[in-house]
C-alpha cells in the first residue's frame, strides 16, 4: 500500500477509536450517577492526552496517510480494517478529542436524569466520530457515519427540550435521506473498481464524466445535509435548540465538519472533473447560506437559535473555501472547522450555563448581567468577537485565507460573501449589547464556578492561539492540500464540454 505510511508499533489509531468504546461498556457495570460522571470525564481525558502523539509524531513534509494500519476484516466482500490520517484529518481528530471532556464538564449539572445513559451515548459518539476521520475503506467509513447517527438522535429525544421529539424525528429523517445516498455512492465506486472498498485506491481513477457527475451529486447530497448548506439546512436549529449542551457543542463542533470533510476526502480527489463541473454552483449555494444564515440570526431573540443559524453562515464561508480550489481558500477552510469547533462550542457551553441559572434562553431575559457575571460576560464577548472573526482571534485567520483564496478564483464571487462578515458582526453586537449594558441586571444569578471556568478556558487558549500564532496548525496541512490540488487538477476530460458547465463562474 504505497498511500500508507504503517505504524509498526502502538496502534494508535485503534485505541483511540476503541478506548471509549471500552469505557462506554464498563460504566454499563458502575453504579451511581457521580462514578458515572468521574469515570467519562477519565476517560474522555485519557483519550484527549493519546491523542497528542499523532500531533508529536506526525510528519508535515509528506501526503501519505500516517500512522496507518491494515487488516483484513471480510475478505469475501473485500473490506478492510484500514486506518490512517493524514494533514486534512489530524486536526479533526485532535478537535474530537479535545471537545469531548469539556462536554461532560458542561453536563455535569445540566443532566440529572438517567445520566449513565447520557454518558454512554457520548462514548459511543466519541468512538463512531474519531472513527470516521480515520477510516479508509469505505464499508468501515459507512458503519462508523452511520454509528453516529444513534446516539445523536437519543441525546435530543431523551434528554432535549419541549420539542425533543420533532426536532430528533427531523434529524434522524434527514441525515438517514443523505445516508441512503452516500451508500449509492459507495456501491457505484465499489463496482467500478473491480469490488475494492479502498478510498485511496478510488482516487485518481479515470472514471467518465458522466459516472463522476452522478457520484458527486450523491456525494454531495449526503454532505450537504451533513454541514448543512442551504438549502437542506432546516434540521439544524430545531436539534440544537432542542438537544442538551453537550449535544449541541457535539453537533456544532465535529458533526457539521463531518460533511466538509466529506468534500474534501471524497468529491475533490475521486470525481475531480465533476467538481469543476458542478462546484460553482455550489459556491452560489455557499454564498446562499452565509447571507440567509446572517440575517436569520440577527432576527433571532432566542441566543441558542442565534448561534444555530450562524453556523449556517460560518460552515457557508467553510464550503466556499473548498469549492474555490485554491489553497489559500482550502486551507482555510481547514482552519475555520477547526476555528468553528472551537468557538460555536464555546458559546453553546455559555449559553447551557446560563440557561442552568435563570431556565431561559431569550436574549430580553439576560439584559445588563455583565454588572453581576464579570467573568461569564468576559468569556462570552471574547467568544462572541472570535464568531465575528475580530482580529487577533482564530476566526479572522480562517476567514481571511477563504477571502484571499476567493478573491484569487473570482472577486464577483469574494465580494458577494462579504455582507456575511458585516451580518456576523451585526448579530453578534446585537446580542452583546443587550447582555452587557441594557436593563439593570440580575442580581440573583452567581458568577462562573471553577468547573464551569476549567471547561472553558482552554477554548479561549486556542482563540488567540490560533489568532496570534497559527503556524501550528497550518503547517500540518500543507503537504496533504497540496497533493489535493494536485488530484483535482488532473483531468483528462474538459469539464466545460458538459452542458452542466454552460454557467460555469470562470
Amino acid at each position: 500500500m504505497d498511500f500508507l505510511i504503517m505504524n509498526e508499533g502502538f496502534p494508535l489509531l485503534s485505541c483511540l477509536i476503541f478506548l471509549p468504546l471500552v469505557g462506554a461498556l464498563i460504566l454499563l457495570f458502575l453504579p451511581g450517577e457521580g462514578l458515572a460522571r468521574m469515570w467519562s470525564l477519565l476517560v474522555t481525558l485519557a483519550t484527549a492526552v493519546l491523542s497528542f502523539p499523532l500531533y508529536t509524531g506526525f510528519d508535515p513534509n509528506t501526503a501519505l496517510y500516517q500512522f496507518g494500519e491494515h487488516k483484513e476484516w471480510i475478505p469475501s466482500l473485500n473490506i478492510n480494517y484500514t486506518l490512517g490520517i493524514d494533514g486534512i484529518s489530524l486536526l479533526l481528530v485532535l478537535l474530537t478529542t479535545f471537545i469531548m471532556p469539556l462536554c461532560v464538564l458542561g453536563s455535569w449539572t445540566y443532566i440529572q436524569k438517567r445520566v449513565k445513559e447520557f454518558m454512554i451515548s457520548l462514548l459511543i459518539m466519541e468512538t463512531a466520530m474519531i472513527g470516521v476521520f480515520v477510516a479508509l475503506d469505505f464499508a468501515l467509513f459507512y458503519i462508523l457515519w452511520e454509528a453516529m447517527l444513534i446516539p445523536m438522535y437519543l441525546l435530543i429525544a431523551v434528554w432535549g427540550g419541549p420539542r425533543k421529539t420533532y426536532a430528533s424525528i427531523k434529524f434522524f429523517l434527514y441525515t438517514l435521506a443523505g445516508s441512503v445516498m452516500l451508500l449509492v455512492a459507495i456501491i457505484a465506486l465499489y463496482l467500478h473498481n473491480d469490488y475494492s472498498f479502498s478510498i485511496p485506491q478510488m482516487m485518481g481513477q479515470d472514471y467518465s464524466l458522466t459516472f463522476q457527475i452522478w457520484v458527486f451529486l450523491a456525494f454531495c447530497l449526503a454532505f450537504a445535509i451533513k454541514v448543512p448548506m442551504f438549502p437542506v439546512h432546516t434540521w439544524l436549529p430545531a436539534a440544537h435548540v432542542e438537544a442538551p449542551t453537550a449535544g449541541s457543542v457535539v453537533l456544532a463542533s465535529v458533526l457539521l465538519k463531518m460533511g466538509t470533510y466529506g468534500f474534501l476526502r471524497f468529491c475533490l480527489p475521486i470525481t475531480p472533473e465533476a467538481t469543476h463541473v458542478i462546484g460553482p454552483y455550489l459556491l452560489f449555494l455557499s454564498i446562499a447560506g452565509i447571507i440567509y444564515g446572517g440575517l436569520t440570526a440577527l432576527a433571532q431573540s432566542d441566543m441558542k437559535k442565534l448561534v444555530a443559524y450562524s453556523s449556517v453562515g460560518h460552515m457557508g464561508f467553510v464550503t466556499l473555501g473548498i469549492f474555490v480550489l485554491n489553497k489559500n481558500g482550502i486551507e482555510g477552510a481547514i482552519l475555520q472547522m477547526i476555528n468553528h469547533g472551537v468557538t460555536t462550542g464555546a458559546l453553546f457551553l455559555c449559553i447551557g450555563m446560563l440557561y442552568e441559572r435563570t431556565h431561559s434562553r431569550e436574549i430580553s431575559d439576560h439584559s445588563g448581567i455583565a454588572k453581576n457575571l464579570p467573568i461569564f460576560v468576559t468569556f462570552l464577548t471574547i467568544f462572541s468577537l472570535s464568531s465575528l472573526a475580530f482580529p487577533a482571534t482564530n476566526s479572522f485567520v480562517g476567514e481571511f485565507l477563504i477571502l484571499a483564496g476567493a478573491f484569487s478564483h473570482n472577486k464577483i464571487i469574494a465580494g458577494m460573501a462579504i455582507p456575511g462578515a458585516i451580518l456576523a458582526a451585526a448579530y453578534m453586537f446585537r446580542l452583546l449589547q443587550y447582555v452587557l449594558f441594557k436593563g439593570p441586571g440580575r442580581p440573583d444569578l452567581a458568577d462562573l464556578n471553577m468547573r464551569e471556568i476549567a471547561t472553558l478556558a482552554p477554548l479561549l487558549v486556542f482563540v488567540f492561539w490560533i489568532g496570534l500564532a497559527p503556524e501550528p496548525f497550518m503547517n500540518v496541512m500543507h503537504s496533504s492540500v497540496d497533493h489535493l490540488i494536485e488530484q483535482v487538477n488532473l483531468v483528462k476530460h474538459v469539464a466545460e464540454s458538459a452542458p452542466i458547465a454552460i454557467a460555469m463562474v470562470p
